[in-house]
C-alpha cells in the first residue's frame, strides 16, 4: 500500500464518522431522544434532571468488601472495611454498587427487572462501569448471575445478562453469559432474613463444563442487580471459587443499606 493511501482512508473514516455524529444530531433535532423515566424529552437517553438529582449514587470512600458507604469521610478510610465484612468475610473478594437502594433507585430498577424496560440496561452499565472501575480493571472476564430458566421463561430476559453484556462490551472484557448455571428454582429471596437467604440458595448455583474452562484461574466480575444481604452473589462466588476461579469480585447496580431495608 502506498503512504497516501492510508492517508485517504484515515480522511475517508473520519468523513464517515462526523457523517454518523451529523445524523445522529440531526435526529436528535428532529426527534429528541425521551428520558427512561419519563415520556418528556431530555438532552441524551437517561434520566430526566428530577430523577436524576434523586438518586443517591455512591462515592469513596465505601467499603472494600461490600460496598457500603462509611458514615465518615476521609483518606484514611478508603479501601478499608466495614467492621461487619471484617467479621465475616463474604467469599467474593470485593464489592461496588453504583447508588443506594431506597425509593428513587427501586422504581427504576423494579421499572427495569419486572417492567421488561430493557433501556434502562446500558444506563445502569455505564453508572457500574464507574462505580466498578477498580473492579473492572483487575477483571479477566465478565459474569451475570443466572435465573433458572422457568424464571427465565416467566421474565423473558435475565436482567444481570442485560447489564453484564453492555459492560463487558464497554470494558473489553470477556463475557461468560453461560458461566454459571442455577440448579434449582428457589423461592424469591424477599422477606426472608439473612440466614434464611443463604439456606435458600445455598445449593442454587453450579458453573457449567464449559464455564469451568472459562473460569479457571481468572478472576470473574460477578453482576447483579441488587445487593441486599449478599446470599445470591456468595453462592454464585462460592460455585467460581470451587471451579478454579482465582478471585470473584461483585458488581450492582444498587445495595441496600442494611439487610432487608426493602423487598427486591
Amino acid at each position: 500500500m502506498r503512504p497516501q493511501d492510508g492517508v485517504w482512508r484515515a480522511r475517508w473514516e473520519a468523513a464517515a464518522g462526523a457523517g454518523r455524529t451529523f445524523g445522529r444530531g440531526l435526529a436528535d433535532l428532529l426527534l429528541p431522544p425521551l428520558a427512561h423515566d419519563s415520556p418528556e424529552p431530555t438532552a441524551g437517553a437517561g434520566l430526566t434532571a428530577s430523577a436524576w438529582s434523586r438518586v443517591s449514587f455512591l462515592e469513596d470512600p465505601v467499603c472494600d468488601g461490600c460496598g457500603g458507604a462509611f458514615e465518615m469521610d476521609g483518606g484514611e478510610f478508603a479501601s478499608q472495611r466495614c467492621a461487619a465484612c471484617l467479621a465475616r468475610p463474604y467469599a467474593f473478594a470485593r464489592a461496588r454498587a453504583a447508588c443506594v437502594y431506597d425509593e428513587a433507585s427501586r422504581g427504576l430498577i423494579l421499572c427495569f427487572k419486572h417492567g421488561d424496560h430493557q433501556p434502562y440496561a446500558p444506563l445502569f452499565a455505564r453508572w457500574i462501569s464507574r462505580a466498578a472501575a477498580p473492579l473492572i480493571t483487575d477483571a479477566d472476564a465478565i459474569a451475570p448471575v443466572p435465573l433458572h430458566p422457568l424464571r427465565l421463561l416467566s421474565r423473558r430476559f435475565n436482567q444481570s445478562a442485560e447489564i453484564a453484556r453492555p459492560l463487558a462490551r464497554l470494558s473489553g472484557r470477556d463475557y461468560l453469559p453461560d458461566a454459571l448455571v442455577r440448579l434449582s428454582h428457589t423461592a424469591s429471596q424477599g422477606g426472608k432474613s439473612a440466614r434464611g437467604r443463604r439456606l435458600n440458595v445455598r445449593k442454587a448455583f453450579a458453573v457449567s463444563d464449559a464455564g469451568a474452562r472459562r473460569v479457571r484461574g481468572r478472576r470473574i466480575l460477578l453482576v447483579d442487580d441488587v445487593l441486599t444481604t449478599g446470599a445470591t452473589a456468595e453462592a454464585c462466588a462460592r460455585a467460581l471459587l470451587e471451579a478454579g476461579a482465582r478471585a470473584v469480585d461483585l458488581a450492582v447496580i444498587a445495595r441496600v443499606r442494611r439487610a432487608r431495608e426493602l423487598p427486591t
